[in-house]
């Protein structure tokens, strides 16, 4: 398939722009471009039909299964769609008078509410624009919690090596060192290393809970007590809350600060580069720390409250990505307190039965029942026909599947996850087990043709150690 540019032809153009009605102004000549962008001359039916064509080849859940481990990928609901394309929200302006724009306040307010109640915390922030963002800004939160009180020497954050890739990145980024400590043999946190690990220097644990092996933390009790008798905060990693929304709140298991995906748990889209939300929510002891302003409820209405002198400050223009909050808002309110908590047994349930009728073939990483996801090894399977668990994943494809996360997480070797969500029904889970035990025959009978998928598509099995080693990452003149 060609490029935008490679159907280029000098003269096309794709709209006609009416002669200019008012004067023209000239910019200062120090700021202008030295010669015109490089963009592409295209028709406007050439302009359609190539992102027609790309869009055709783009993967999603309204496409076919899509069980990314870790990611949640569940549906996103049509309505949610129509109820952020409504005028009364896409035609206003931040930086309206909050008079004139009291919906979307309480829109932002009533989000605020609810998420907290759902993870119980005090207070909530909508600024932050996507996950690592929130984990980013907790992490903020943390460190104005800690010097404030004159704690300047707390610059450890410990983690799980089983921790998703972004805790350790988000925390180095906010200037703190990295404890890592190992996962015991069932995949929690070892309390003994925790108890190891922590002391004077220590700022918080960053945990998710079900953990990135989908088991539940059921020692969080004691692993909150540990961290805070250390002087230390828990932080919780909201990647896989849509196991236990409804059912159990991490501000009761003992964290103090959570951050959330919207895009993943409460259906708003994602993937392909945003728009995320990311929403921080804390304890009252770090809410004045928060981002503002915040949306509060007066006898006048709806207003903007005044950062605290203690804030951290802006981490977003404005308030965040509004109508991202507005889909997981009308998400929250179709499902209700009792939908929410359905909607998590029913990911608990898919994943689990999923597990059972592929355990026997697959060894599973714990045998223990796992929450909304669970991971698999080929280990065995690479060791006696060399066929890795890349080589399924590239053969899902071919099958019309979006292949599970791969080698995560990093302490189950040939790791396959899966995390079939709540909206898939018993008939698409079957098909998807069938096709998953067909795919293991395939690989027996033939492993060096498996080895050569996908063959189906409009990209075959690139070779992806030069494409890291030597990546092209333009095109045109200066991509020699």
């Amino acid at each position: 398939m060609k490029t935008i540019f490679e159907k280029s032809q000098t003269g096309k153009c794709a709209l006609s722009i009416a002669a200019c009605d008012v004067p023209e102004y000239r910019l200062e000549e120090g700021i202008l471009r030295q010669e015109d962008a490089r963009l592409p001359e295209v028709s406007e039916i050439d302009v359609v039909r190539h992102y027609t064509a790309l869009s055709k080849r783009a993967y999603g859940v309204d496409d076919g299964f899509y069980p990314l481990g870790s990611c949640t990928m569940k549906y996103n609901p049509k309505l949610n769609e129509e109820v952020a394309a409504l005028p009364g929200f896409t035609g206003i302006h931040p930086l309206q008078c909050p008079r004139t724009v009291q919906g979307a306040l309480e829109v932002m307010y009533r989000l605020s509410e609810k998420l907290a109640e759902i993870t119980g915390m005090d207070q909530v922030t909508l600024q932050p624009a996507a996950g690592a963002h929130g984990e980013y800004t907790s992490l903020q939160l943390i460190r104005a919690y800690h010097l404030d009180r004159g704690d300047t020497q707390r610059n450890k954050i410990i983690v799980p090596d089983s921790a998703h890739g972004t805790n350790p990145a988000s925390a180095s980024m906010a200037g703190y060192s990295i404890i890592n400590i190992p996962s015991g043999p069932d995949g929690c946190v070892d309390l003994e290393a925790l108890k190891a690990a922590v002391g004077k220097d220590t700022a918080a644990l960053m945990l998710t809970n079900p953990n990135t092996v989908g088991i539940f933390e059921k020692g969080i009790t004691q692993i909150a007590k540990i961290v805070h008798e250390a002087g230390g905060l828990l932080y919780y990693d909201g990647a896989n809350l849509n196991a236990i929304m409804g059912t159990i709140r991490p501000g009761d298991m003992g964290y103090d600060v959570v951050h959330l995906n919207l895009h993943k748990t409460f259906s708003t889209p994602h993937g392909g580069g945003g728009p995320g939300s990311g929403p921080v929510g804390c304890k009252k002891a770090l809410a004045k720390y928060l981002p503002g302003p915040i949306v509060v409820k007066t006898q006048e209405g709806y207003a903007l409250s005044e950062s605290s002198e203690k804030s951290i400050g802006r981490v977003k223009t404005f308030y965040g990505n509004f109508l991202v909050a507005l889909r997981a808002l009308a998400y929250i309110e179709v499902l209700g307190k009792e939908g929410i908590k359905q909607a998590a047994q029913l990911a608990v349930l898919n994943a689990n039965y999923m597990m059972a009728r592929l355990k026997g073939k697959f060894p599973t990483h714990s045998s223990k029942i796992c929450m909304h996801e669970f991971v698999v090894s080929c280990e065995e399977i690479k060791k006696e026909i060399g066929v890795s668990a890349l080589d399924f994943a590239k053969t899902m494809i071919d099958r019309n599947m979006h292949p599970p996360t791969i080698y995560f997480p990093l302490i189950v070797h040939e790791a396959l996850m899966f995390e079939p969500t709540e909206t898939e029904s018993k008939a698409t889970l079957d098909w998807a087990c069938d096709t998953v035990l067909e795919l293991l025959e395939e690989a027996y009978r033939d492993p060096e043709a498996f080895k050569k998928h996908p063959c189906s598509m409009p990209i075959g099995r690139p070779d992806e150690v030069t494409a890291a080693r030597k990546p092209v990452i333009i095109f045109g003149r200066d991509s020699d």
